[in-house]
């Protein structure tokens, strides 16, 4: 007959089972799980130092993963070999165990330090395998008091931790699979991602900065696109080699790119390089010519500085763009043309327009598909990229041997504004090749303009002595650059005594730890 009692402990039993399962699936990450698990315990079991022990893939051995009433110091010392101990023994034979006192028990270890005064060493001891499967991924144990000794409740209390432990067993499987599949995840993210920056490249445009990565991104999306782009950006930027970047890329790169430069040629020579003429007709048009629309017939037409034609070509240009369509100067008929239209400009087209310099109707047909090149001064982690290409492309070109640019240099490079943009650094990296005769570019060999601020503003950035310090600073940060930082290998190197250079690194305020490798 089962007693009142009985049946109230087994209703606790549910209960306290019940909250378990819950929290196991309510909660994704596995030490909240095991946690509330071993809170449960504590408060509706009346089970003490509740652990949860896992075997470590990596190391072989077994850790607590959680614990409850054990302080982190005990935690960081549980750690064990399979086999050893009494939760070593568990998990190598897949046996649960009950240490009836652990006083009496040799082969309790109490690695953990948590039973030291003598009411602990008279707690008993239960430990059963968690197990997936036939493999045993670890161990669940818990510290109980028994008053009347070992007996029934003991055995009854071991089934309830191994039922418990199959939940444990099912709970780390979930969520170390969700952590992989997550980790598997990401790691293909970063992996498309890295994908993606390649397949944006374009060789001939140099890059690695967000702003960047956005315009090769913008390219990539039209690029196969008959749709007309309209690039926008300050004079040398790099518009025309995004135009050849769109036509190279694309479908039609084994047709022709034909270039004309708007603001280059009057309005009545634009007019016929654009839709060529008949013979006779204006003064000196001696035979039949085919205009820029014709010779780019099937590939691309890029129009720079669009924004500098006059109030007449817009009119013809905006037929061509809307209907496809032209008529050579002197001609009444109508030719039809198959081009991709590319148009650039360095102006506000839409203050242009609001002050009727530029017809509404064209600027629209021209910008559906904007592209912004952002400046160099917004994309400063792009500017040693380019300057370290230009040096290679000019130390070339002037068959000379210099092998890179000094950290005074470039940090003259990274502070300067760069009205000019990319060309402006492409012909401040020229200069600096042709009259360098050294292996390596340094500030003297850059532009007035370059000047550091703090050169700027002394009272004669020319001087002899202001010259020789900056010299000298060049000097012993190249040599700490070549000795990773040894200050003694770096006085040598230099041809001094150790005490001059740390008297020389103090004062021009060197940190030799930036130098390290």
């Amino acid at each position: 007959m089962v007693s009142n009692t009985d049946i109230s402990r087994q209703l606790e039993d549910l209960s306290a089972l019940y909250e378990i399962t819950k929290k196991l699936a309510s909660s994704g990450e596995l030490r909240d799980c095991l946690k509330n698990i071993m809170e449960i315990l504590s408060e509706m079991k009346g089970m003490e130092n509740g652990t949860v022990t896992i075997v470590n893939p990596i190391t072989g051995k077994l850790e607590i993963e959680v614990a409850h009433g054990l302080t982190a110091e005990n935690r960081k010392r549980g750690k064990y070999v399979i086999g050893e101990g009494i939760t070593g023994r568990v998990v190598s034979t897949g046996e649960p165990i009950i240490v009836p006192q652990i006083s009496e028990e040799p082969l309790f270890l109490n690695r953990t330090k948590a039973r030291s005064n003598v009411q602990e060493q008279k707690k008993s001891f239960l430990c059963v395998p968690v197990k997936d499967g036939q493999n045993i991924i670890g161990a669940l144990s818990i510290d109980r008091f028994y008053k009347n000794g070992i007996g029934q409740q003991a055995n009854t209390d071991l089934q309830y931790l191994t039922v418990l432990s199959g939940l444990i067993a099912q709970t780390v499987i979930r969520v170390q699979k969700v952590n992989r599949e997550t980790d598997e995840l990401y790691s293909e993210n970063l992996k498309l991602k890295r994908q993606l920056s390649e397949k944006n490249k374009i060789n001939d445009i140099i890059g690695n900065s967000s702003r960047m990565q956005d315009v090769f991104e913008m390219i990539h999306r039209v690029v196969d696109s008959n749709a007309t782009v309209l690039l926008r950006g300050e004079s040398g930027t790099g518009k025309t080699l995004v135009a050849k970047a769109l036509h190279y890329n694309g479908k039609r790169k084994d047709k022709p790119f034909v270039v004309v430069n708007c603001s280059a040629l009057p309005e009545t020579l634009l007019e016929s390089e654009l839709f060529g003429h008949e013979k006779g007709a204006f003064t000196g048009a001696t035979e039949r010519k085919f205009g820029r629309f014709e010779q780019a017939e099937g590939g691309t037409l890029f129009l720079d500085e669009i924004g500098e034609i006059s109030n007449s070509v817009q009119v013809k240009l905006l037929n061509v763009v809307q209907e496809r369509t032209f008529q050579r100067l002197g001609s009444t008929q109508f030719l039809k043309c198959d081009v991709r239209l590319v148009a650039a400009t360095n102006r506000d087209l839409e203050k242009a327009v609001s002050e009727n310099h530029f017809r509404e109707d064209l600027y629209y047909r021209l910008n559906v598909f904007p592209v912004y090149i952002p400046p160099l001064r917004k994309r400063r982690t792009d500017i040693l990229l380019i300057a370290e290409f230009f040096l290679h492309k000019y130390t070339k070109e002037n068959n000379k041997q210099i092998e890179r640019i000094s950290t005074s240099a470039i940090d003259m490079l990274i502070q300067y504004h760069w009205p000019g943009n990319v060309r402006e650094l492409q012909n401040c990296i020229e200069r600096a090749v042709i009259i360098c005769d050294s292996k390596s570019i340094k500030g003297i060999h850059l532009p007035p303009t370059l000047q550091t601020a703090q050169s700027s503003q002394a009272e004669n950035p020319y001087s002899l002595s202001v010259a020789v310090e900056n010299f000298e600073k060049e000097l012993i940060i190249e040599g700490l650059k070549r000795n990773n930082g040894n200050q003694t290998k770096t006085a040598k190197d230099l041809d001094t005594s150790l005490r001059i250079i740390n008297y020389k690194i103090h004062q021009y305020n060197i940190n030799p730890k930036n130098y390290k490798i």
